[in-house]
């Protein structure tokens, strides 16, 4: 699979469908999606975000670099005091790509060492790719597989991974994340709803690649899950940039969490979707990484902001992107996150 990544930073275990998906606008995705077809048929069209929107995805990398270099150097400690020096990391293409190389690259940093960081398909209802994991475990010994992903919301992916992960003896189901303001996993840098910028923008600070992509007519029964080459968009290229940003500020020296967070971020998604009569709660996107993608690839109905971060730095390309695409926000009491976007169901429209 082509990325503008270095092989030596990721091996992409994806196929390359370049070419031969048309991708389609943000309505007619969200109105199949809504009609039942699944979104892992079908791609979005990328695009370079206005020159307002940028300035504030540059102002925030450079604010909040340190703040993800500290959780990217927690979760490394952590994952080297658990899992050593033969760890080999399975990130979740495409958001925990970055993550994942941030992560090799502080093991790199601090301890010394290079180990092995894959990236792998899991869609949501239709599993982890079950040939990209035979790949897996065909060269590598199942228990020194780690997952890695960007960040966890609701903790829908971390679910989809408990249920396939059970077909591969020995393989953990445990997943490393920069923040995890749902509360489901202590192998995170940060239970604290942090703004990740790489959250900010889609392929282009993630290789130019594609969210992934799973279809029969395309993705035969021995292939790895596909993904496309944005490749009209190398001059826009922001995925080195933004990993010199944070490397920048690695230090060896990390502030883990001090406080402890009570409960999960289910139950309130729970009282969220009850308060709003919502009866779908995939329909809501809570933490600052899932509230983004809403505005950036879904058709939004509203975004709850919690009163205290209204004014937050970390919310101005969520709130940015809000007024270009004239999507209300609302201030709303939150405890696991600081704000939450929810999907517009279109069949109320």
């Amino acid at each position: 699979m082509r990325s503008s990544y270095k092989e030596e930073d990721v091996i992409l275990l994806l196929k390359d469908i370049t070419g031969m998906v048309e991708p389609q606008s943000t309505e007619e995705r969200e109105r199949l999606i809504q009609s039942g077809k699944h979104y892992s048929e079908m791609l979005p069209i990328e695009y370079v975000p206005t020159e307002k929107y940028m300035q504030i995805y540059e102002a925030s990398l450079e604010q909040y670099a340190s703040v993800t270099a500290n959780a990217v150097g927690v979760l490394s400690d952590r994952i080297y005091e658990t899992r050593g020096s033969q760890v080999v990391l399975v990130s979740l293409a495409r958001a925990g790509i970055p993550i994942g190389i941030l992560i090799k690259h502080y093991l790199k940093f601090k301890y010394h060492i290079d180990v092995p960081h894959y990236s792998i398909s899991i869609i949501r209802g239709r599993g982890i790719d079950d040939n990209a994991m035979h790949y897996l475990l065909e060269h590598h010994d199942a228990s020194q597989l780690l997952f890695v992903d960007g960040w966890i919301g609701k903790g829908a992916i971390l679910n989809e991974l408990k249920k396939d992960i059970s077909a591969y003896e020995g393989v953990s189901s445990e997943i490393a994340v920069i923040a995890d303001p749902a509360n489901v996993t202590e192998l995170c840098g940060t239970h604290e709803d942090i703004l990740i910028p790489s959250s900010c923008l889609n392929s282009t600070v993630s290789g130019l690649i594609s969210r992934t992509f799973l279809r029969s007519d395309i993705i035969g029964k021995t292939d790895f899950h596909g993904a496309v080459y944005y490749g009209n968009l190398e001059d826009a290229d922001l995925s080195y940039s933004f990993l010199n940003a944070i490397e920048s500020a690695f230090s060896l020296e990390n502030c883990p969490d001090t406080a402890a967070l009570q409960g999960h971020g289910i139950n309130e998604i729970r009282s969220i979707a009850a308060h709003f009569d919502i009866d779908d709660i995939n329909l809501i996107k809570p933490g600052i990484g899932e509230a983004t993608r809403v505005l950036l690839r879904r058709i939004p109905w509203k975004i709850l902001v919690d009163q205290h971060y209204i004014d937050d730095p970390q919310l101005g390309h969520l709130l940015r992107l809000a007024e270009e695409k004239k999507v209300p926000v609302e201030t709303y009491p939150l405890t696991h996150y600081k704000c939450c976007g929810i999907i517009k169901k279109l069949a109320d429209t």
